[in-house]
């Protein structure tokens, strides 16, 4: 949860520095809590599945959970979420969430 958390931060950062928007801590609370509050709804439904969180899976349903719930919250609270910006946010949270999970599932696989 902590390292989804944290590339969702890392996220956001980038956005807010390649647009300019600076780097006060009302705008990055502003830009973060809609994708905070679905990467929430996407553990919530990895954890009520019994799913393990770290599995590739469970991955897919955090990152898919955090991009539309996120988005569905800023078009609520009035924040953009033009085409390019959902297709950006689906490669750099998708490869950010799920490309550790991956690397975990094909290399570090348990023995049974």
């Amino acid at each position: 949860m902590v390292i989804d958390f944290l590339v969702v931060l890392i996220f956001v950062g980038i956005g807010r520095y390649n647009h300019h928007h600076g780097d006060s801590f009302s705008g990055i609370v502003s830009t973060t809590w809609p994708f905070a509050v679905g990467l929430a709804i996407g553990w919530l439904i990895v954890f009520l599945r019994h799913h393990d969180g770290v599995s590739l899976g469970a991955g897919v349903e955090v990152c898919l959970a955090t991009v539309t719930f996120g988005m569905i919250l800023r078009v609520i609270a009035g924040q953009g979420t033009a085409f390019a910006f959902i297709v950006v946010a689906v490669v750099f949270l998708g490869a950010l969430m799920l490309g550790p999970r991956f690397v975990r599932a094909k290399y570090f696989h348990p023995v049974t």
